[in-house]
């Protein structure tokens, strides 16, 4: 069974965090949603999350798959976390998958390892961003390049979720997921 692993941090995008973790926990995957600090942490909208773990406790954990919510200030505080740039250089150099959506691809960024990749994200958030020079940003709503996945924002984030499993779970269990969640308009 994969194991993946779902920072949260203040100001995390509600949609994007918890669609992902509902949809990789009915593909039957283990989710370890991990608080920055110790606690509750608040959405960017308000909603209080109590994360499975701290950050710390798992820290020397193996996990298949780091998925990075956006929003703001959460990504910012992604972003600023050398915990967080430590985990994602050491899955990258482990060629495990790493998945960002919104403004969260900019911590990817941040930490060196998003260089002549191709990307999306929320518009506007890494055109500007030095450490994106070389990266080559796309408008699908997502994107994977090798083991970098990546999507554009809350809008997005159950086609993200369900790419998410293909990768880990392949096609069929996708199907699977994503049958009772009705979202075919056939016969509509």
């Amino acid at each position: 069974m994969a194991r993946v692993l779902i920072p949260l941090a203040e100001g995390f995008e509600e949609l994007e965090a918890v669609t992902v973790i509902d949809l990789l926990r009915r593909a039957h995957f283990e989710v370890v949603g991990a608080g920055l600090q110790d606690g509750l942490v608040k959405g960017s909208r308000g909603t209080v999350v109590l994360p499975d773990s701290s950050l710390d406790a798992i820290l020397d954990a193996s996990f298949d798959m780091i998925v990075l919510p956006g929003g703001m200030p959460g990504s910012d505080h992604l972003n600023s976390d050398p915990r967080i740039r430590e985990l994602l250089r050491k899955m990258d150099a482990e060629r495990k998958y790493i998945a960002a959506i919104c403004a969260a691809p900019k911590v990817l960024a941040c930490a060196g390892i998003l260089s002549g990749k191709r990307v999306t994200a929320f518009p506007g958030v890494l055109e500007q961003l030095p450490a994106a020079a070389n990266v080559i940003l796309r408008s699908e709503a997502v994107v994977q390049d090798g083991n970098i996945i990546t999507s554009r924002g809350p809008g997005t984030a159950m086609d993200f979720a369900l790419r998410l499993i293909e990768i880990l779970g392949g096609e069929r269990l996708r199907a699977e997921v994503e049958g009772p969640l009705q979202r075919s308009q056939e016969g509509a």
